[in-house]
């Protein structure tokens, strides 16, 4: 992560929600659980909708996908994980 004193962070993020487009990578949190509070998660966005996303929740099983608010970093509610 940058500034941490090792490599710059390998992920290239869109923060530009107006941008948004299938096969951006975004950092999306998870609401409503403390458990996640503050965590960041990295996700493809699958599809694009004018009021919400769906973001791959794992690169290992095509199944696993979250609807998402479409903000510069998506929140996706903790009762989808």
């Amino acid at each position: 992560m940058q500034g941490m004193g090792g490599d710059d962070c390998p992920f290239a993020f869109n923060f530009d929600a107006a941008t948004f487009k299938p096969g951006d990578t975004v950092s999306y949190r998870v609401t409503g659980d403390a458990t996640f509070a503050d965590m960041p998660f990295v996700g493809e966005l699958l599809e694009v909708h004018d009021d919400h996303v769906i973001i791959a929740g794992d690169a290992t099983d095509p199944t696993v996908r979250y609807r998402g608010t479409r903000d510069s970093r998506p929140e996706v509610s903790a009762d989808q994980i």
